[in-house]
């Protein structure tokens, strides 16, 4: 038996766009009607009305926390107005977590923003830290019972959106294809594409995002009794021979800037699926294999402690929640075997002295991946009309692991 320390979190994670439906006042709405190659989300998963099964399925299996965020598009609808049914709503998602002996994990921004939010000028309006600050005050109404609270879900990542929209409105790039997808390409395209990773990496728009993580951090402090922290996109990167510099240089931009940032917080979320090298030019593109994953990236259930060892080191030990983990992969056998595998090497993090909390598995549902349906994370599937979920062996799994404490 391979246990986990007393009181470890075992659970899984969503987002309210991903799996909510209708969330018409989001800037992501909008940019679905208006991308060539952008799918839509329309429904999600129903989860908006159907979040108490969804609970009640997790909670039945043996996990006992839940990770979901709450949408500012419908918290604040229009700018300064509030909405009190949607913050009702959104406590009751924290009760029915609490009735079922759930703990809820709450993010207060995953990517989406309010359309009028994006529109006067988004992340990089003169008063968008003010603005954000603003809604997260009125988000503490709600939060009385929730021990962890994320500012924000992935800023290095909603920075690489940022520029790839910014790409995309220029003419430099194509069709969409959400950072987290590789469409089919050329091996030409695939390796300047790779390359392309540093202008993703802009350390001073991850100074921007530290400073308004920062400003809410203070109010949530003030307001409420959570431990604060956000989520980051770990990318598990490695220097292949001759690229130790450029690695250096490399993950500064697009991680450690963030790290750094985490450091007061009262804990970061660790967000890892596979790894890369970075070699002298850059990021080498993932190698073309029968495992890789439906998103194009390698099976690399190792990146785990990888990135749990380097944010551990970089924060200078704050504690750790690791809020996600999984492959998009349509064999199921295949995702109980790439948790096992992280599971264990996150447990020689823990041997190692990293101080982990938690493991959140990404993501409970299989759910809209911005922009596209074909990737599938979920631990449970669900039907795009009828909306019946469907618990896989993987959940199961996953529950008896929480159950034991302990992989077998």
């Amino acid at each position: 038996m391979t246990e986990f320390p007393p009181g470890f979190l075992w659970g899984a994670s969503t987002s309210g766009h991903q799996i909510e439906g209708g969330n018409v006042n989001s800037d992501w709405w909008a940019k679905e009607q208006r991308t060539p190659g952008m799918e839509l989300s329309l429904d999600a998963c129903d989860s908006y009305h159907r979040y108490r099964e969804d609970i009640a399925l997790l909670a039945n299996a043996g996990l006992d926390t839940y990770r979901f965020s709450l949408e500012w598009s419908r918290i604040e609808p229009i700018p300064g107005h509030v909405s009190r049914a949607a913050l009702a709503h959104y406590r009751r998602v924290i009760d029915a977590c609490i009735e079922h002996g759930v703990t809820p994990v709450v993010t207060l921004q995953h990517f989406t923003t309010p359309r009028w939010f994006a529109e006067a000028g988004g992340w990089t309006a003169p008063d968008a830290s003010d603005r954000f600050v603003r809604y997260v005050a009125e988000t503490t109404r709600i939060l009385d019972g929730v021990e962890w609270v994320a500012t924000m879900n992935e800023p290095n990542m909603q920075a690489a959106i940022m520029t790839a929209m910014k790409r995309m409105s220029a003419g430099t790039d194509g069709e969409w294809t959400s950072p987290t997808v590789e469409r089919e390409q050329s091996e030409e395209e695939r390796e300047r594409n790779a390359r392309n990773f540093l202008a993703y990496a802009d350390p001073e728009i991850g100074r921007m995002f530290v400073g308004v993580h920062h400003a809410a951090r203070d109010v949530l402090r003030e307001r409420t009794d959570a431990k604060v922290g956000w989520t980051v996109a770990a990318g598990a990167l490695t220097a292949a021979p001759g690229g130790e510099e450029k690695l250096l240089e490399v993950r500064y931009g697009k991680e450690d800037v963030y790290w750094e940032g985490s450091r007061g917080d009262d804990w970061a979320g660790v967000q890892a699926y596979s790894s890369q090298e970075v070699d002298a030019d850059g990021p080498v593109p993932h190698p073309p294999h029968p495992d890789n994953t439906l998103v194009g990236t390698a099976y690399r259930p190792d990146s785990l402690g990888i990135a749990v060892r380097h944010a551990h080191e970089v924060t200078g030990g704050v504690p750790i929640l690791v809020t996600e983990n999984g492959i998009a992969t349509s064999d199921d056998e295949q995702r109980i075997r790439y948790t096992r595998e992280a599971l264990e090497g996150l447990r020689a993090a823990i041997s190692d002295g990293a101080d982990v909390r938690g493991y959140l598995h990404w993501s409970l549902l299989d759910n809209f991946e911005w922009g596209h349906w074909r990737p599938t994370f979920g631990l449970i599937a669900v039907d795009r009309e009828t909306f019946v979920r469907t618990p896989k062996p993987s959940l199961g799994w996953l529950g008896e692991v929480a159950r034991r404490n302990a992989l077998a």
